[in-house]
């Protein structure tokens, strides 16, 4: 059973064959046995293999319709495949099993920022926040929607608040550089770029926006960055543009 459980960093193929003897044994059944099925399917989604991490929860679904817990993580892999709607009605499920399941509503929300729906992932995330305040993931994402919409002080409220709780996450460093760019303050976003990149020196979004901050700041070094940030991700710019700043020399 330990190996089926993935805890204590069980590596995921361990966890594949503990929970297939166990699904084998035929000692389990019911919802003891829609454990096993939902725990397999994590190990195959840890080894992002997520047609049989769904198969797997649609068995232990179908076990106990009414486990949460596997609702939630098909939803998750649902949002993985882009099938944000397949994603939405897994989590409203899970929400009503649940309703104070700060994680579900985190990832509702994920799921309707993709689909555009600014609005209602914000209020999933609202949610997600006041079931669980110090949630740096859902301060971040929040931060994120806000800044998507123009809300820039409050997306840096949001942004700082997950930063004194997790201070070098590369993440949310990123976006209160951008915020900062946003506002014209480019030392500002130079320095959390800078931080950013020294966690993740690879972070292409981060690259092109100190590439474009040094620019500004009339420092040739930005080139640079740009270059690099493309070389990593061809399409960086047309991103960049679809938050509302363009190249520009």
């Amino acid at each position: 059973m330990e190996s089926c459980n993935g805890k204590d960093g069980t590596a995921p193929d361990q966890q594949v064959s503990g929970c297939t003897a166990l699904i084998k044994s035929g000692k389990y059944s019911g919802h003891n046995l829609a454990i096993a099925f939902n725990n397999r399917g994590s190990a195959y989604d840890k080894k992002n293999d997520y047609d049989r991490a769904i198969a797997d929860y649609n068995e232990a679904i179908r076990l106990d319709p009414s486990y949460a817990t596997a609702l939630r993580n098909r939803g998750k892999v649902r949002y993985k495949k882009d099938d944000y709607d397949g994603s939405i009605a897994d989590l409203d499920k899970a929400i009503r099993l649940e309703p104070r399941n700060s994680d579900a509503y985190s990832d509702r929300a994920n799921a309707y920022s993709d689909k555009g729906d600014h609005d209602r992932a914000i209020s999933n995330y609202n949610e997600a926040i006041r079931l669980s305040p110090t949630n740096p993931v859902a301060l971040n994402n929040r931060c994120d929607e806000l800044l998507q919409i123009g809300q820039l002080q409050s997306a840096l409220a949001d942004c700082n608040e997950a930063l004194r709780l997790v201070p070098n996450n590369a993440a949310t460093l990123d976006s209160r550089a951008f915020i900062f760019l946003k506002m014209t303050q480019f030392d500002a976003a130079v320095s959390d770029y800078d931080a950013a990149l020294r966690i993740e020196p690879k972070l292409a979004f981060a690259l092109y926006g100190r590439g474009l901050a040094r620019i500004k700041n009339e420092d040739a070094a930005g080139e640079n960055d740009i270059a690099a940030a493309k070389a990593i991700q061809a399409d960086i710019a047309e991103e960049y543009a679809r938050y509302g700043i363009q190249e520009s020399r």
